[in-house]
């Protein structure tokens, strides 16, 4: 598993106007090659009038699937630059589709490239973009006397509190980086005396909004 990724935030669509061509782009994530295609085709369905429906999608954590489709677009002018837009943002498990209805202006190879690229740009700002990291769950168990200060200094510091559980004792559950999870050991059991328990829970991944 990576320990950090990028993907986009869900689905998103954005429509840009060229030369009297309208080219919108439609964006959703997607974990694997079928759910891609699944996504493609409704578009294609419901653009079933378009002039052309050009799709791209990377699939998999080591990028192992990667495909582009021009659907009848000069080779090379739409599938590929909007795959490469993916690439530059270095977006996993990502799908995009640009619809294009022709508004009888040629914008010849080059001005084709440039928007495609721009609509998909365009898409992802409008899907918004994550960062997806590994976390591992810690469970820190401790007395009710302990709660206050504990659960306080975790609200104030590198660290996101998952759920807090009230039984016979407390146990929260926090959010910590892999990398991390010795110095949270450390720190939590300086900060309770030694007084607290604390054991490691399954691996989740926690997504943070990237800036576009």
């Amino acid at each position: 598993m990576l320990e950090t990724y990028y993907t986009v935030k869900g689905y998103g669509e954005a429509e840009i106007v060229i030369e009297k061509s309208r080219f919108i782009c439609y964006v959703e994530r997607a974990t694997t090659e079928e759910e891609a295609i699944r996504f493609i085709q409704q578009i294609k369905k419901k653009h079933w009038d378009a002039t052309h429906n050009c799709s791209a999608y990377m699939i998999g954590e080591h990028d192992h699937i990667q495909k582009a489709n021009d659907d009848g677009e000069p080779s090379g002018t739409a599938g590929v630059p909007m795959l490469e837009v993916l690439k530059k943002k270095k977006l996993k498990n990502t799908v995009v589709v640009v619809t294009r209805y022709f508004g009888g202006i040629k914008l010849g190879a080059g001005g084709l490239v440039r928007a495609y690229g721009k609509a998909v740009t365009e898409g992802l700002k409008a899907a918004g973009i994550v960062e997806r990291k590994l976390m591992r769950i810690m469970h820190t168990t401790i007395d009710y006397t302990w709660l206050g200060k504990v659960e306080n200094e975790l609200r104030a510091s590198i660290y996101a509190v998952k759920d807090i559980h009230y039984a016979e004792h407390v146990t929260i559950d926090t959010y910590v980086e892999e990398k991390q999870k010795d110095d949270f050991r450390a720190w939590m059991t300086e900060l309770t005396n030694g007084k607290s328990t604390i054991t490691e829970g399954e691996h989740v991944y926690v997504e943070f909004d990237v800036a576009q």
